[in-house]
């Protein structure tokens, strides 16, 4: 995510703009100072620490590891923007580690940040009619090469309304995600809101609160459009 994702620079739908054009499929490779390993059938297939990252338009990063450092790997194959490195697939590995912490999803991106700031804008949901939050108490999460949310506490939201649904994502910045369906009478909305339960250490100010998807519910959030460039 970040530079290659979303709205960032590299991304497909990019917030700002260069000052010049870049050159089409420019991929960023830079040193990635952590102890990688990765863990295949109960032996360790990698471990390294001359790791690169290679961040390609459109994708998460990818770790390369110089083939030294990968043994029996399934699927290892040549990294053709970093000359004797390799890449493997990510489901190839069982467990990857940074440094002793289990990795999830993606490698993490050095330039993802996840802030989550106290604010007063309002937000307003509801669905089938009948309003389910209300409330200017919001906490602003602002992710990079995302747009905005609100997210509230749960004294803020009809929980009499909401069931534990059984999906879950997760997140290598958030942790992860547990989802609420909306019971209204005789309508149900699954998957309406989520939350994060246990969330990582750098996404703590978020622990139990819920946000809510547009998509599924009638979200009026009070954020800003952003300057136009």
């Amino acid at each position: 995510m970040s530079l290659t994702t979303g709205r960032g620079p590299l991304g497909p739908n990019p917030a700002g703009q260069f000052s010049r054009p870049l050159p089409d499929h420019v991929v960023y490779v830079e040193p990635f100072r952590r102890r990688v390993r990765g863990i295949v059938g109960g032996r360790t297939a990698v471990d390294s620490e001359r790791v690169v990252l290679v961040h390609r338009p459109g994708r998460p990063p990818t770790y390369a590891f110089p083939s030294a450092d990968v043994h029996d790997a399934p699927g290892a194959e040549p990294e053709p923007e970093v000359p004797g490195y390799v890449r493997l697939p990510w489901p190839a590995v069982e467990a990857w580690y940074e440094e002793d912490e289990r990795v999830l999803g993606h490698p993490r991106n050095p330039y993802h940040r996840v802030d989550c700031v106290r604010t007063s804008r309002r937000l307003r949901v509801e669905v089938a009619g009948t309003v389910l939050v209300d409330t200017a108490d919001t906490i602003g999460v602002y992710e990079t090469a995302l747009e905005p949310r609100l997210y509230v506490r749960p004294t803020s939201v009809r929980r009499d309304l909401l069931i534990a649904s059984s999906t879950t994502t997760y997140c290598p910045y958030k942790g992860q995600a547990w989802y609420w369906s909306a019971v209204v009478d005789d309508v149900v909305v699954e998957d309406v809101a989520w939350s994060y339960e246990d969330p990582l250490p750098e996404s703590l100010p978020l622990r139990q609160l819920l946000c809510f998807d547009e998509a599924r519910a009638i979200v009026h959030a009070d954020l800003p459009a952003g300057a136009s460039v």
